[in-house]
């Protein structure tokens, strides 16, 4: 292995891209070992994982548990002011790396460089940290507290000792993620995903060209290996080393995962999620009302080319099967359009959902489908939910009689619910939350967010540090 200053690389007698790890500040290069990426099968190497190197000794505080969070909110904005595609070469070189193993367009894939600006300011970060945990000192340090009987008790949000496994369909994962971590003072070990093993590297160099020898960096390293690997992942995931592992990804990683959960060893799990959207009886009441309402759940519908958890997959309409037949044939119209976040024509359906829907052709009148496998977009009208999982911009649209109804449909695993008309929110969104539900936005609002909330019905930060009292009862 060595380390280098040099960028992204594709060797010139091969087609194989060469990913540098980072480790505790330190760039490294090396082409130990070949993968594949997850969407494409396009082959990069990568240097040896050295273990020792990766961890701070539990005899050890990290390097950043006692910096003033003031600080590390200061190096974060700073860092946000330097993460602008135009002028960051090495942002420039994750994109041309990326556009070759993802799915997205580049132009889609150069709008998700931009979205974490908006969260990475010095205003919306220490919103989000006193809404998360009340107060910034608990970070800083031992906040005393008296109890109703007198007694008194000390606590600090610990910094934490963390493997995380990065979210792979957008790159701006990887910049809200290292925030995350830096913002709780962490030890850190990022397991870059297959589908974007680029940007986590980009994001750190950009930091150490600010401030080459600072401790948040000294406490973040980002390597990369097959997920499931068990040579690697029985060594990291031990509590010697590690407090919680934080994992994004599909069922069969999630479940691998917890595999390795147990005591001295917790596992905070952002598993996949379904969202969905409702439609009120009131969507009818013109044709141009009808018209919006049909782009703001194309626009749901179609984030990212429907691959992420919070692109709706279902919609429930109240209405008659006349009124729901004219919203999935305006809807099927507003699915092949090009926004800012998806494409007007995407990957085309898998062979599962092109066996599922051409069956249900024939199924008419409780069937009805609006659409070919050409990618633009397919609706499926059915009297109960599909037993398919929609995606590749393919949406499958519920009549229902009344707004309730639609709680039938949602489960633990329903993360977002767009409804319209938004007051009608208030109607079900107790029905929702009976349900499992985690979010109600109105209907178009799916992508968008107020800062400081919970995700996946949590406060992610919370979760992630150590909750430590000095307790004189």
């Amino acid at each position: 292995m060595t380390t280098t200053a040099t960028a992204f690389e594709t060797a010139p007698a091969r087609s194989k891209i060469r990913v540098p790890h980072f480790v505790r500040g330190k760039l490294v290069w090396g082409e130990d070992n070949e993968y594949l990426s997850r969407d494409f099968g396009v082959p990069f190497v990568t240097p040896e994982i050295e273990y020792n190197e990766l961890f701070v000794p539990r005899t050890e505080p990290g390097p950043a548990f006692d910096v003033p969070i003031s600080e590390i909110i200061d190096f974060l904005v700073e860092t946000a002011g330097h993460l602008t595609l135009e002028k960051n070469p090495y942002l420039q070189e994750s994109l041309e790396m990326t556009v070759q193993v993802s799915a997205l367009p580049r132009r889609i894939i150069e709008n998700t460089f931009r979205r974490p600006g908006q969260f990475l300011t010095k205003q919306a970060l220490e919103y989000r940290l006193e809404r998360t945990f009340g107060s910034l000192d608990v970070l800083d340090g031992w906040v005393e507290n008296t109890d109703p009987n007198g007694s008194v008790s000390r606590l600090r949000a610990f910094p934490p000792r963390l493997v995380h496994m990065l979210a792979g369909n957008s790159p701006s994962a990887a910049m809200t993620s290292i925030a995350d971590a830096a913002l709780i003072k962490a030890v850190n070990v990022f397991k870059m995903p297959s589908a974007d093993p680029f940007t986590t590297v980009a994001v750190l160099r950009t930091m150490a060209d600010i401030a080459p020898d600072h401790p948040v960096l000294k406490s973040i390293s980002a390597v990369y290996w097959r997920g499931g690997d068990e040579k690697v992942e029985s060594v990291l995931y031990r509590s010697q080393y590690f407090d919680k592992l934080v994992a994004w990804g599909g069922g069969a990683a999630i479940e691998n995962a917890a595999r390795y959960a147990g005591p001295g060893f917790g596992l905070i799990s952002f598993d996949p999620k379904v969202s969905m959207s409702i439609v009120g009886r009131e969507a009818f009441e013109s044709e141009e009302t009808l018209r919006e309402v049909a782009e703001l759940a194309a626009a749901d519908a179609t984030i990212f080319n429907q691959d992420a958890c919070l692109a709706a997959r279902h919609i429930c309409v109240e209405g008659d099967i006349d009124q729901v037949d004219r919203f999935c044939a305006l809807l099927h119209e507003r699915l092949g359009v090009d926004r800012e976040f998806a494409s007007a024509v995407g990957p085309k359906p898998d062979a599962d959902i092109r066996e599922a829907v051409e069956g249900m052709r024939y199924l008419e009148p409780d069937y009805r489908v609006w659409g070919r496998f050409d990618g633009s977009g397919l609706v499926v009208r059915s009297p109960e939910m599909v037993d398919f999982h929609p995606n590749f911009k393919t949406v499958n649209v519920i009549p229902i009689a009344q707004l309730r109804d639609a709680a039938s449909y949602a489960t633990v695993a329903t993360q977002t619910v767009g409804v319209y008309p938004p007051h009608r929110k208030a109607e079900i969104r107790n029905h929702l939350a009976t349900a499992g539900v985690q979010r109600v936005v109105k209907l178009g609002g799916a992508l968008r967010g107020s800062m400081g909330g919970p995700h996946d019905g949590m406060y992610p930060l919370h979760r992630m540090v150590n909750w430590v009292v000095d307790d004189d009862a």
